[in-house]
């Protein structure tokens, strides 16, 4: 069992700083692509150091290597850091020696950060799976390029059954786009008793609700999200201080909540009068292991 396998047999066993020492010894006995990328690796996703990670994968990719991890794992602290144009064209270059799912998600991330929607959305379906995320975000460039009839062919094959399925929320969201609101509030109503209540997406279903003339529910709606407001800052104010609760901290909460029953208390009235509210949509990149010899994913080491 060589270094690379007793660190990854550590990491396996949670013996964390076992496993890094193993990691960076190999680095200092052979500086190569493997070493540099697995070292790297543990830097972005243990150590959450993109710095010293980035200096290693610099290395790693001036000596153009053969497997497409490292551009993957560098493509990702590139977007990271918002500088879309290098993210893009390592992704590129990561397809082009061996295709993903994750690195065509993230191309398109890149170039939908970019202004790039047309291939933002072809990139976003070759990532996707039947109601995902990737489809969801697919489906949200073609309404941006003007393609409905494409997109209402796409979003009416979303199911709750699949595995992947984006949510409830997420699902009217893009019927609010499509003004479709019928469907827009079912899926709406599906999510109520399941999504965490803010005002972004409970505005999305007001709104929806007086498209429809509703607005009998849509005070409803607003009065049973008014009432728990009130209920939780009644419990926040009672609520003892403690070494993890300092009164500073408690009193930034309750203006929160504050804040929050006021948005709900206008909301109606300001939707009636003219007001539309956004849909919130930044599309983020995915990860994945890019361990070599990670017997977990099933990784070959570094073959030269």
């Amino acid at each position: 069992m060589n270094i690379n396998q007793k660190a990854i047999e550590l990491l396996e066993k949670n013996k964390y700083e076992d496993a890094l020492a193993l990691f960076q010894k190999a680095v200092d006995e052979s500086r190569n692509v493997q070493s540099l990328t697995n070292l790297a690796w543990i830097y972005c996703n243990e150590e959450y150091e993109d710095t010293k990670a980035m200096v290693l994968l610099e290395e790693v990719i001036n000596m153009n290597p053969s497997s497409y991890f490292p551009y993957n794992l560098i493509g990702e602290i590139y977007s990271r850091l918002e500088k879309w144009e290098n993210a893009k064209d390592l992704f590129v270059t990561s397809i082009s020696i061996h295709p993903t799912k994750t690195a065509y998600n993230n191309l398109a991330v890149a170039n939908y950060h970019l202004g790039n929607i047309e291939d933002a959305s072809k990139y976003f379906l070759l990532a996707s799976e039947n109601s995902d995320y990737s489809m969801y975000s697919h489906v949200k460039c073609l309404i941006e390029l003007g393609k409905l009839n494409e997109a209402k062919i796409k979003i009416a094959t979303f199911s709750k059954d699949n595995d992947e399925f984006v949510g409830e929320v997420e699902l009217a969201d893009l019927y609010v786009e499509l003004g479709i609101y019928k469907e827009a509030t079912e899926w709406f109503e599906k999510g109520w008793n399941i999504y965490l209540k803010q005002p972004n997406w409970i505005s999305r279903y007001v709104y929806s609700l007086l498209k429809l003339n509703n607005s009998t529910y849509a005070h409803d709606l607003l009065n049973e999200v008014i009432k728990q407001k009130i209920e939780e800052v009644k419990e926040a104010t009672e609520e003892d201080c403690d070494e993890d609760w300092s009164e500073s901290d408690k009193h930034t909460y309750i203006k929160k909540l504050i804040d929050e029953k006021e948005v709900y208390e206008r909301m109606f009235e300001r939707i009636s009068s003219g007001y539309i509210p956004n849909m919130e949509f930044d599309p983020s990149i995915q990860t994945a292991c890019y361990l070599f010899g990670c017997t977990r994913h099933n990784h070959a080491e570094y073959q030269e």
